[in-house]
Order: C-alpha cells, then structure tokens, then sequence
C-alpha cells in the first residue's frame, strides 16, 4: 500500500511540475496561442475549400474534355467512313480495269509460251544442217 501512495504522489507531483514548466516556457499567453490556433484552423478551412472548389472545377472541365473527345472521335469516324467509301467508288472502276489488263497479259502469255514450244518441236523434229565453208 506504501507504493500505491508513493506512485500516486509522484504522479501528481511530476503533472504538477509539468504544467509548470510548459506554463514558464510557453513563448505565447493562452489568448495568443488560442487566436493562432483559430487563425490557422480558418486557413485550414480556407485550403479545403478551395480545394474542393479546385477539384470540382476539374471534375467539370474532365467531363467537358471527355464530351468533346467522344464527339469529335465520333466526327473522325464519319470522316473516315466518307472517305474510304470515296475511295472505293474511285478505285473499283480502274481495279476492274487493271484486272482485265491483267487477264488479258496472262492470255498473252500462255500464247507466247505455247509458240515457244511449239517452235522448239519444230527445231527438234527438223534434220539440223550443217553450214560448211568452203575456202
């Protein structure tokens, strides 16, 4: 029991001595450290609510991009389409064009090699002469 009293006492005397010197070593009076402190919870208030007025600035104008990116994605994509269909009606007739061209070079072709051969037949099948030079 001696050591609960003992504990107690030094317990307040140490609180005691505490208060004391924080009291004695406090660089401001109580007003002057409450007027800070409501001084800096109002700048505190201030930034949160810019910040707030901030971020839902930002939200509008993120929303506002974002409408104008669909939309004009959306123009792109009409553009896109116009022009590649353009194009189409442009080319097909010449891709009909060029693939008779091409129709017709092979047609010509098969003819040249089908001469070829038969020109070759004709130089095998025939007696070869010899040229002799007389001097």
């Amino acid at each position: 029991m001696p050591n609960l009293k003992s504990l107690a006492l030094g317990v307040l005397v140490g609180g005691a001595a505490g208060a004391a010197y924080t009291l004695l070593n406090t660089p401001s009076s109580g007003r002057d450290l409450r007027e800070n402190a409501k001084l800096k919870s109002q700048n505190l208030k201030t930034t949160v609510l810019s910040l707030r007025e901030e971020g839902m600035q930002l939200k509008d104008q993120i929303a506002q991009t974002s409408k104008e990116g669909a939309e004009l994605i959306k123009d792109l994509s009409e553009d896109v389409k116009t022009s590649i269909e353009s194009w189409k009606q442009t080319v097909e007739p010449h891709q009909k064009n060029i693939q008779k061209y091409l129709e017709q070079i092979e047609a010509s072709l098969k003819e040249l090699e089908e001469k070829a051969k038969a020109e070759q037949q004709n130089n095998d099948t025939q007696p070869s002469h010899e040229i002799v030079n007389h001097q």
